[in-house]
C-alpha cells in the first residue's frame, strides 16, 4: 500500500473519532453550564478549552457561546468538529481510489451539511446529529471493508484518537471540582450507562465508573480497550520478528502505557486522575508520531489545501 494512501486512511479513523468525541465533550459539559448556575462559566470554559488543547483569548470573559463557536463550528480551528470533518474528507478525497463510494458519499454529505453557526435551542440536537453521520461512517468502514491494511490504518487511527478522546473526557471529571459532571454523566456521554449497569449491577462511584471507562477490556470506549486494539493492528501491520521482544517504538509505548494502567491500582489513578490521563494522551501523541515517522516518512510537513467552497 502506498504510504500517502496509508496515511490518508490513518487520518480518516481520527478524524471521524474526534469529531464524535467533542461532539460528546461538549454536549456534557456546556449542558451542565446552563443547569448549574453556580459554576463560574468563565473559569469552566477555560478549563474545557484548555482541555482540548485550544488557546483561551485573556482579554475576554469567556461564554459557552465562545467555547461553542471555537470547537464546534470554527472550519480553521485544528481542534473544531467543522474542521475534523472537513479534514476527514480531504484526505478520503487523497485516497479515493480506496476509500468506498458510501464512505465518500458519508463524509462528503456531512462536510457540506456542516452548520456556520448553531442556534442555542439546537446545541444537543447538533451534537446528536455529529454523533449520528461518526457512527455512519464507522459502520460503513466496519461493515463493507475487508480485514487489510487499509481497515488496519483507519481502525488504528480511530482507536489511538478514541483513548485521547475518552482520557480528555475522564479529565473534565475535575474541571469545576465539586460542581463537575457526575460519573453518570460522564457514562452517559461515553453511551456506556447502560453497559456499566449490566456490569456492576448499581449506581456509578467514583472508582467503579472510572475503573470501567479505564480498565474495562470488553467495552470499546475505554482506553484499555482502545489500546489493545491499536496495539493488535500494529502487530497485524508488522508481525514480531526474532527473539528480543518488540523493537518498534509504537508498539513499545503501547505497551508501557496499557501494562501502567492495568497493575496500577485504580484508587492511585483516581489521586491524580487528570495527571495520568495527560499521560494517556502524551502518549498517544507520541505513538502517532511513531507511526508517521515509520509508515508515512516525509521530508515536508504534510498541507492539504481543501475547495474554497
Amino acid at each position: 500500500m502506498l504510504s500517502r494512501i496509508a496515511e490518508s486512511l490513518f487520518w480518516i479513523g481520527r478524524y471521524i473519532e474526534r469529531s464524535d468525541g467533542t461532539a460528546r465533550i461538549l454536549d456534557v459539559h456546556l449542558q451542565l453550564l446552563l443547569e448549574d448556575p453556580w459554576i463560574d462559566e468563565d473559569t469552566a470554559c477555560r478549563s474545557l478549552l484548555s482541555v482540548m488543547g485550544s488557546e483561551a483569548p485573556a482579554d475576554q470573559e469567556l461564554t459557552r457561546q465562545d467555547v461553542l463557536a471555537q470547537l464546534a463550528v470554527d472550519r480553521t480551528h485544528p481542534a473544531s468538529i467543522a474542521y475534523s470533518l472537513g479534514a476527514a474528507r480531504e484526505n478520503a478525497r487523497r485516497a479515493r481510489e480506496i476509500v468506498s463510494t458510501e464512505l465518500w458519499e458519508c463524509l462528503n454529505t456531512t462536510r457540506a451539511r456542516m452548520p456556520r453557526r448553531v442556534a442555542s435551542d439546537k446545541v444537543h440536537e447538533f451534537f446528536g446529529w455529529v454523533r449520528e453521520r461518526s457512527a455512519l461512517a464507522v459502520g460503513i468502514v466496519d461493515s463493507a471493508t475487508s480485514r487489510d491494511d487499509a481497515w488496519r490504518f483507519f481502525t488504528l487511527g480511530r482507536s489511538l484518537e478514541r483513548a485521547d478522546m475518552t482520557a480528555r473526557l475522564l479529565a473534565t471529571r475535575s474541571l469545576t471540582e465539586a460542581s463537575g459532571p457526575s460519573w453518570t454523566t460522564i457514562l452517559r456521554s461515553c453511551g456506556a450507562y447502560e453497559a456499566y449497569l449490566r456490569t456492576y449491577r448499581g449506581m456509578p462511584s467514583a472508582k467503579n465508573a472510572a475503573e470501567f471507562l479505564l480498565l474495562d477490556q470488553l467495552f470499546p470506549r475505554s482506553v484499555m480497550f482502545s489500546i489493545s486494539r491499536a496495539e493488535e493492528c500494529m502487530r497485524d501491520l508488522e508481525p514480531r520478528r526474532g527473539r528480543v521482544g518488540t523493537v518498534d517504538s509504537a508498539q513499545r509505548l503501547l505497551g508501557q502505557i496499557r501494562s501502567d494502567l492495568e497493575y496500577r491500582p485504580i484508587q492511585d489513578t483516581l489521586v491524580d486522575l487528570p495527571g495520568r490521563m495527560d499521560a494517556v494522551q502524551n502518549v498517544t501523541s507520541q505513538v502517532s508520531e511513531a507511526i508517521r515517522e515509520r509508515y508515512f516518512p516525509t521530508h515536508a510537513v504534510p498541507a492539504w489545501i481543501g475547495e474554497n467552497s
